[in-house]
């Protein structure tokens, strides 16, 4: 019985370990090209400054 509970116990960490890696994946990605996009707008408007 107590073997059962261990096994559960591992799977349910195992699914949530998961989708917590999938997730900080997805927001690395999206954080990066914000990034990205954010960077190349400002040194596309850096022409634009006059001193």
């Amino acid at each position: 019985m107590e073997m059962e509970k261990v096994y559960s116990k591992m799977n349910s960490v195992g699914v949530t370990s998961l989708v917590i890696g999938i997730v900080t994946i997805v927001l690395g990605i999206g954080i990066g090209v914000v990034m990205v996009v954010n960077g190349g707008r400002l040194l596309a408007g850096k022409k634009n400054i006059t001193f």
